[in-house]
């Protein structure tokens, strides 16, 4: 289980910036047949952010079945991360077959499961294809791109926060909508905004699906929450990503524009629904994603 941390980008530092070291924690060590070695990266809160492990888990089945294209993954985060600590990545091969592959891969610390992951392969195959359209909304440019801070995504961000250069941010995001992170107002459970990262990314599509595998953790939670009337950063909310799913149909660049349109269909027994679809600038729709959030006031139970 994540905490209340889940929807974070990477601040930098003055070594490297926040995107290259991204990329290097998308670089596992190889232990042995099977087994992969993560490195964590402190933000600053109590746990892992939930997208850091879910990307290094793809790429950790990736690793074993790199004659295939990831299609989908369907996750639980079970505890939270460590942020001090390496991952150990278990991948076990549960089936090849003519058309499909599917992995397990737990994610743990200290002898203690974090994660776990199912994804599957898929050999390149021909088919019916339609999709719907993607929401009508201003382009990219015409938006003001999220606040930065040293907190990135400012639902997490206190007041008093120091605000940190652009450059310092892996993902850059501007929301069509945005939410005032003081002075919260009850709006519609749906939300737009474009990202990208903050700067060109080399690599295949498999690392760029493990990329967006991390992106795809901004904004969901966020969205159950604006019908309430508030935010991540109050004092009385615990909130947590409890599990995650994601399915892959198109290519793309995580370095282009990408629209993240989400809507939070219900809500009920401290646990809200989100699902949103990423498509490209082209109109293309590239994923899709689903997952459930704990949003609890402190106090009551759930």
């Amino acid at each position: 289980m994540q905490t209340d941390t889940s929807e974070n980008a990477i601040s930098g530092n003055s070594a490297s910036t926040a995107l290259e070291q991204l990329l290097k924690l998308f670089e596992l060590d190889y232990l042995q047949p099977d087994h992969y070695v993560g490195q964590s990266l402190d933000l600053g809160f109590r746990n892992l952010f939930g997208g850091h492990i879910l990307g290094q888990a793809l790429v950790a089945a990736g690793n074993t079945c790199e004659q295939r294209n990831a299609h989908s993954l369907h996750a639980y985060f079970l505890r939270g991360g460590n942020p001090h600590a390496p991952i150990h990545y278990n991948v076990d091969r549960i089936r090849d077959g003519n058309s499909f592959s599917v992995r397990r891969v737990t994610a743990s610390q200290g002898g203690k499961a974090i994660l776990i992951l199912s994804s599957s392969f898929q050999a390149h195959e021909e088919g019916f294809e339609h999709q719907m359209d993607m929401p009508d909304v201003p382009p990219p440019e015409s938006l003001a791109r999220m606040v930065n801070t040293a907190r990135p995504v400012p639902e997490l961000v206190p007041a008093a926060a120091e605000p940190q250069p652009a450059s310092d941010l892996a993902i850059e995001i501007r929301p069509v909508d945005p939410v005032d992170q003081h002075q919260p107002e009850k709006k519609a459970p749906i939300q737009s905004f474009w990202f990208r990262a903050e700067g060109p990314v080399p690599g295949n599509q498999a690392l760029q699906k493990c990329l967006l595998a991390y992106a795809s953790d901004f904004g969901l939670v966020t969205t159950c929450l604006r019908p309430h009337g508030v935010v991540y950063s109050q004092p009385d909310m615990v909130t947590a990503s409890l599990d995650h799913a994601m399915w892959f149909y198109q290519d793309f660049r995580i370095d282009d524009w990408l629209l993240y349109g989400i809507e939070s269909p219900v809500a009920g027994h401290a646990r809200g629904m989100n699902r949103g679809n990423i498509f490209r600038r082209d109109g293309t729709l590239v994923a899709c994603v689903a997952q459930e959030g704990l949003i609890r006031r402190i106090g009551g139970r759930g």
